[in-house]
């Protein structure tokens, strides 16, 4: 649930000024995630983006950060290497320890989780690794400058176009991820690692997956990112990603906390700035997405605000039934509550009453149907509906309610 997106700088292991962005959660941090992104790409792709902002949402912060020479960081990218990356992302997680915490978490994407292997032993708090389309040999990399290898050999330098982007390489970068042995730290690396591949990555095949798969000691995870490109370009599989990494780093950290030192009693809904709409929701130690659909606009990662007045409504409803059948000792089977919720004009409204209909003007609608596994008395079932409409959120839809706002102003 990134609710605020901190801009910070610090500095890379050559002195430049990196630009880095810090995802920090709505509510408690549970832990703080390093993330490297992949060769000549940047810190806002949109993988990086999703993946930070769903850790964010579980209550880990994720600072991601542009490499020396790369996005909006100072510095030569003629001069770096993979070795420079490495150094980039020891004084990343310094910066971390010295100015927020240690990272426990490292994720690197291509040559950013060759990067996150290599550094993982060098970093003691780190308790999980994750890689994204990783190569196994670093040297995989010089694939990707073709015949300008030769030129580079016998000139020092040459101009390569990647990605549709001109870059200066120089021989030093590719004498030094030739001798870089990855395979020998991932074994000797001793970090939980869960390792993502695409099978159809056309960039880095697959094969280099298994490598890292077999070299690494367990604990260790595999998940195919099925029909995903090298870059995740589609949202569907930056979003799989970011679940599926949440998911599996969560018995790597901390529990998840209420809100403050006490669970509170209000929610706090704050916007992620990912997506037209999204904003992030905590209600005590539960933390969500609110969203709208795609169809308007949004990203559809969560209910509409109208859905989760349903929710309240069909909730609350499923709740009442439960107790007032516990407390008259009543056999119920599992209650389901069905609710939609519609604009109408006050005339077209059935339910409504007269004064109700002669307002004029749309009113809010919702329909409410109510499923009880098993059967039901019919006289049970009035009763049921009876005590349906007793539930506090129904009375609260149908009383007028006074919404008192306060505009808080910073500083």
């Amino acid at each position: 649930m990134s609710t605020q997106v901190l801009k910070l700088e610090f500095s890379g292991h050559s002195g430049a000024t990196l630009a880095a962005r810090l995802d920090l959660p709505n509510g408690p941090v549970r832990a703080y995630a390093l993330f490297a992104h992949c060769f000549t790409c940047t810190k806002d792709i949109l993988a990086a983006r999703r993946i930070a902002t769903e850790l964010a949402r579980t209550g880990i912060a994720v600072l991601r950060f542009d490499f020396t020479g790369l996005g909006s960081s100072a510095g030569e990218f003629a001069s770096t290497n993979f070795t420079s990356n490495v150094a980039d992302l020891v004084s990343a997680a310094d910066y971390l320890r010295d100015n927020y915490s240690a990272p426990s978490i490292l994720i690197g994407h291509s040559l950013g989780g060759a990067a996150v292997l290599a550094v993982a032993a060098k970093i003691p708090e780190v308790r999980a690794v994750v890689t994204i389309g990783a190569p196994a040999d670093t040297g995989h990399v010089i694939h990707n400058f073709g015949s300008d290898i030769e030129r580079i050999e016998a000139e020092g330098e040459a101009e390569v176009n990647l990605a549709g982007r001109p870059f200066r390489i120089k021989k030093q970068f590719l004498e030094d991820v030739r001798r870089t042995r990855l395979i020998e730290a991932v074994a000797s690396m001793k970090k939980p690692l869960l390792v993502l591949h695409s099978p159809v990555d056309q960039t880095v095949g697959v094969e280099n997956a298994a490598e890292i798969f077999q070299a690494a000691k367990h604990p260790k995870s595999f998940i195919s990112l099925d029909r995903a490109d090298h870059l995740l370009t589609r949202a569907e599989d930056a979003n799989f990603a970011a679940s599926v990494i949440a998911g599996w780093v969560a018995r790597y950290v901390e529990k998840d906390v209420p809100q403050g030192e006490e669970p509170v009693e209000h929610v706090r809904v704050m916007e992620t700035r990912e997506g037209k709409f999204q904003n992030a929701v905590q209600a005590g130690k539960h933390r969500l997405f609110a969203d709208e659909p795609v169809s308007v606009g949004g990203l559809d990662s969560g209910p509409s605000p109208y859905d989760y007045l349903s929710v309240a409504l069909g909730a609350c409803t499923s709740m009442t039934i439960r107790m007032y059948a516990e407390f008259k000792k009543l056999e119920l089977g599992r209650i389901s509550v069905d609710v939609s919720h519609a604009k109408v004009h006050s005339k077209d409204c059935e339910d409504c009453t007269q004064d109700e209909r002669a307002k004029g003007g749309k009113i809010d609608h919702f329909e409410r149907v109510i499923s009880i596994e098993g059967d039901i008395p019919e006289e049970l079932q009035d009763k049921i509906a009876e005590i349906a409409g007793k539930c506090p959120v129904h009375r609260t839809l149908e009383n007028t309610s006074k919404v008192k706002t306060v505009v808080a102003v910073d500083g």
